[in-house]
């Protein structure tokens, strides 16, 4: 389980690394929606690799899969290109405090009813808590 730590904290790493990559390129090219085409057909590339050298007959079963998976791919754009537009001006600090507290939101009422499958992880008052100071450490690192 360790290992899933350092993975997910790595991949937390690059979330503001990208914004900021991401912004950056907007920025330089003149078009925030441009800058995302641009990672999104980088990631895409990278994803089709892993997927050639991991098993490519998992693709088969895209298509009985159910349509409501597949919002996933457009709330990923909406998160690229709103961090793409947004950071150059609001901060990608800022940014990414708004990001990280919506997911502290979202992931609540997902664990706690087990939405899309997820395990269930009830709010209790210590999860609450834990939740809020979570925020609060969020939000302290924002002030200035």
């Amino acid at each position: 389980m360790a290992h899933y730590a350092m993975i997910m904290l790595l991949a937390g790493i690059g979330i503001p690394v990208l914004a900021a990559l991401n912004a950056a390129l907007g920025v330089r090219i003149g078009s925030p929606a441009a800058a995302a085409t641009v990672l999104f057909v980088v990631a895409f590339t990278s994803c089709l690799i892993v997927m050639l050298l991991t098993g490519p007959q998992a693709l088969a079963k895209v298509t009985s899969a159910p349509r409501h998976l597949f919002l996933a791919g457009v709330l990923v754009a909406f998160y690229v290109l709103t961090v793409t537009y947004i950071a150059p001006s609001f901060g990608v600090g800022n940014a990414v405090f708004f990001v990280l507290l919506g997911q502290l939101i979202s992931t609540a009422a997902i664990d706690h009813f087990g939405l899309f499958g997820a395990r269930v992880t009830p709010m209790d008052t210590t999860r609450a808590l834990g939740i809020a100071l979570m925020t609060a450490g969020v939000f302290v690192t924002q002030k200035t």
